[in-house]
């Protein structure tokens, strides 16, 4: 890694530089905003024939048919990880998932796991009850290698030494049990762990797969889940959420390492706090008022932050009247008498209760807020609940989605994550530091662009989906692309290059036929013979910059050669994108038995 930046950075703070997302009606995270600013409920009405549970309990009067359904639940690419097909079975759901989560926030962060040569702690959440319910537990009586590779592909409890184990990465591994805040306790310890040194990188995230997938639910007076499968937070006619499942993953480092690495910045993350409520005057397992009061006032505190700095707080929100009033009353005491208003919302009215990976969504939401400078509305709000008393507090329900403005001259988000049992957590989120002013890309330039797949089908798909992203962005640079790309990925086995000037080049050249093996050539020029260049361990060094030797170089990487790509970089100005990840060619995976 580079060394730091002369600008002083506080050390308390971590950098978000990846973020990988499957949500209820959303594939992406680009999906997951798009579906947020437009305002789209995502939770599902089923019909009788598409739930497999016990058919009384269907027929039920008040069995709703409603859920966050997660399409990809039982699906997975065991190929881009060497796994087999009979422990691709063996694994639960959420471990898979997981699994192809933690890849993409990596690649979305513009890092290989293969390359990236430190210690990555892996931290996240998951449901003891999806193990269960996907299949007995496997026969332990034997120790064999065979008896021991279920165990470990079944247990809840290997999903984060699993991640670290397939990726190829060493580092702590560290699988949190804390109900429905178990994301925010993920990202809690994995930022504590960067902070006392112990890993220089870290991913942290939930998994949730509900299981029988997919299900409504039964509702129940004053109970948690919705009368009408619909959650409406903070509204008078609130009866509740929906149950729903998903996957959250994020990618983080120290923000002063992350500046001086070059690393696409989303948010930083100020300050972290959990707490339980223990015994109480609450019945066991709802909020606490002082106890979640005193977790976000400690997370501020962590961060220096001060409350009237905060215009957005990301709520718990079960869209449940009493629910909603112990929290906004916690918060309230959190954030003080003030003159700041903050904006509240909650994003359980998109896409449900996703148990551990609900603090994930809200925490995705506020940072792709804080990126696009922008607040998303939140739905089903048509009539504030009057009991609230939003006058008295610095809260104001967003009705609609808004430019997010600041009096404060910094944008901030709380996001608050309640479990079962008392726990609570809170995450305090800050903007992306400022990018310092760059020097304009040399026009001309010729570059290397490489991609790669474990097949001619999959590479054809990151093609087509690098050559959208370019044409949807006009802001992002050659350089950057080249740099992400040369870098940020796995190298597999098929390969394609192309040596370009241009982005309009480059989405030319994706736009041609050549398949993999192959290299793509705009430019007019003979290609330089690649045995002339120098060798080191991580292969041919080439720091040149005329299309001759690039297209040497090209040649010789797509047709299996190793490139030592960062000696090819060496010197750059060039800063890591988000760009669109593997293309995962999931298939079904299910077993019921052993």
């Amino acid at each position: 890694m580079t060394e730091s930046p002369e600008q002083d950075y506080d050390p308390g703070d971590v950098a978000v530089i990846g973020m990988s997302l499957r949500a209820p009606g959303a594939r992406t995270k680009e999906q997951f905003w798009d579906n947020l600013v437009h305002g789209r409920e995502s939770v599902s009405f089923l019909a009788k024939d598409d739930i497999h549970v016990d058919e009384t309990l269907i027929h039920s009067p008040f069995y709703v048919r409603a859920c966050g359904v997660l399409d990809t639940y039982d699906k997975f690419d065991p190929s881009v990880f060497g796994i087999s097909d009979r422990m691709a079975a063996a694994m639960t759901p959420e471990n898979r998932l997981f699994l192809e989560s933690a890849w993409e926030a990596f690649e979305d962060g513009g890092y290989d796991p293969e390359r990236v040569g430190c210690e990555v702690g892996v931290y996240g959440a998951n449901n003891p009850q999806t193990a269960a319910l996907y299949s007995s537990p496997p026969d332990r009586v034997s120790v064999g290698p065979e008896a021991i590779e279920a165990s470990l592909a079944w247990s809840p409890d290997t999903m984060t030494s699993n991640a670290l184990y397939y990726m190829g990465l060493t580092g702590e591994a560290v699988t949190v049990a804390a109900v429905c805040a178990g994301f925010h306790y993920a990202v809690h310890l994995a930022c504590q762990s960067l902070l006392l040194g112990q890993t220089d990188m870290a991913v942290a995230g939930g998994s949730m797969v509900r299981l029988p997938h997919p299900r409504g639910h039964l509702w129940e007076e004053n109970r948690v889940l919705s009368k009408d499968g619909h959650c409406r937070p903070f509204d008078a006619n609130g009866t509740g959420t929906a149950l729903s499942s998903g996957v959250v993953t994020v990618l983080l480092k120290p923000v002063a390492q992350a500046v001086a690495d070059r690393d696409h910045v989303y948010a930083v993350v100020k300050g972290s706090a959990v707490n339980n409520n223990g015994v109480s005057a609450m019945a066991y397992g709802l909020a606490q008022p002082e106890r979640l009061s005193a977790c976000i006032a400690n997370a501020m505190e962590v961060g220096g932050v001060t409350p009237d700095t905060v215009s957005l707080y990301e709520a718990n929100g079960l869209g449940m009247p009493m629910t909603d009033e112990l929290e906004v009353h916690a918060a309230s005491m959190a954030f003080g008498k003030q003159t700041a208003t903050t904006s509240i919302g909650g994003v359980k009215g998109n896409v449900g209760h996703g148990g551990v990976v609900s603090g994930g969504f809200g925490a995705i939401k506020a940072a792709l807020a804080l990126h696009h400078k922008t607040l998303p509305a939140t739905i089903n709000l048509t009539e504030v609940n009057e009991d609230l008393d939003f006058p008295s507090t610095p809260f104001v329900p967003q009705i609609e989605t808004a430019d997010w403005g600041t009096e404060a001259g910094i944008r901030r988000a709380g996001i608050t994550s309640i479990g079962g049992g008392g726990y609570n957590a809170h995450l305090v989120l800050e903007e992306a530091p400022a990018v310092a002013e760059r020097a304009p890309e040399a026009e001309g330039r010729p570059r290397i662009a490489t991609l790669s797949a474990l097949d001619d089908e999959a590479l054809a798909r990151q093609r087509a989906r690098l050559k959208d992203r370019l044409v949807a962005d006009p802001g992002l640079r050659l350089d950057d692309v080249c740099f992400s790309l040369n870098l940020g990925r796995k190298v597999m086995a098929r390969r394609w290059a192309a040596v370009v000037r241009s982005r309009a080049e480059l989405i030319a050249a994706l736009s041609g036929d050549a398949t993999g093996g192959q290299v793509t050539e705009t430019a007019a020029a003979p290609r330089a013979d690649a045995s002339s260049f120098p060798r080191n361990d991580h292969g041919i060094v080439c720091a040149a910059t005329d299309a001759d030797a690039l297209a040497g170089v090209a040649a010789a990487w797509v047709t299996g050669q190793q490139v030592d790509f960062a000696s090819l970089h060496q010197g750059e100005d060039s800063h890591r994108v988000p760009l669109p990840t593997y293309p995962f060619q999931p298939r079904r995976f299910w077993r019921t038995d052993w």
